[in-house]
């Protein structure tokens, strides 16, 4: 099956510092490095990596056809990217030693699709074929109701999650992709059996896959549960690690493969993702994994 990703493309400033900035606060940064990045760039290489057939749909400004440029390298088809005059979205990335990270996100052209830019990119798509969504582009809502009139599988990762994400038309989602903060903005249930039981009365029949950081994976469709735990690792950048998770899961589903033995293989792709610096030049191939 195929894969369509209409997702961000951005510019990634990363910052290395001893802790995130204050208020009020000037704070020296130990290193630098610009990266490709967006969640959906990343996603898009984590499909490729993966071995699926994927399709980026998303708008960029001039300053941004490297990015273009790296998802073409990944064996992306960027045939549906949309090149404007709006700049390209940018992503200022804070990085501490323990590797976690703080970002401040820019939108730019992320914001920039028409109702005439989403019939073109979901035009040679059609039943059986795969949508995968973010959280950081517009129009997210008109998107989800033309894909499910099409007849797609539709994967939402509610990424970031805001308020504006329970308007959607959240019936017609296949798959939910989320982590513990967003499973509780949909369900207001923080412990894993009561999110996934919340998802099930709330969309029967969609599937859930909940992530859970160090404590690993929690799965659920149709009351079968499955969990899987993380691999043991010391991490360096958590930069882009659910976003290889989220490309291994969808490609490996779309390939008709058995769901424990794909969350498995989306867990240590993530966890090789943690041990290296940046976005999307961190995410493994298949033979790495």
């Amino acid at each position: 099956m195929k894969i369509l990703n209409i997702g961000s493309l951005n510019i990634d400033d990363v910052y290395s510092v001893e802790h995130f900035v204050q208020p009020g606060e000037t704070l020296g940064s130990n290193e630098y490095n610009q990266f490709c990045g967006g969640k959906g760039l990343n996603q898009s290489i984590a499909l490729a990596n993966a071995g699926a057939e994927v399709y980026h749909a998303g708008a960029i400004g001039r300053d941004g056809l490297f990015l273009k440029e790296r998802l073409d390298k990944a064996g992306v088809d960027t045939s549906l990217v949309k090149i404007g005059e709006t700049p390209t979205g940018r992503a200022i990335i804070q990085v501490v030693p323990e590797g976690e990270n703080s970002i401040i996100l820019y939108n730019g052209a992320n914001h920039s699709l028409s109702t005439g830019d989403i019939s073109n990119m979901l035009a040679p798509f059609g039943a059986g074929d795969y949508l995968l969504l973010q959280n950081e582009i517009n129009n997210p809502g008109r998107i989800i109701n033309a894909a499910a009139e099409k007849g797609m599988i539709i994967a939402l990762n509610p990424a970031p999650m805001e308020k504006s994400v329970l308007e959607l038309p959240l019936d017609k989602i296949s798959i939910f992709i989320v982590n513990e903060i967003e499973g509780e903005g949909f369900t207001g249930e923080s412990e894993p059996a009561a999110t996934g039981e919340a998802f099930e009365r709330l969309y029967p029949g969609a599937r859930l896959v909940l992530t859970l950081g160090a404590a690993g994976v929690y799965y659920r469709h149709k009351g079968k549960v499955l969990e899987v735990p993380a691999e043991k690792i010391k991490p360096i950048d958590t930069t882009a690690a659910g976003d290889t998770f989220i490309g291994y899961l969808l490609a490996g589903l779309a390939a008709g493969n058995d769901t424990e033995s794909v969350l498995k293989r989306a867990t240590k792709a993530s966890a090789v993702t943690c041990m290296r610096l940046g976005a999307a030049d961190s995410i493994p191939k298949a033979d790495e994994i």
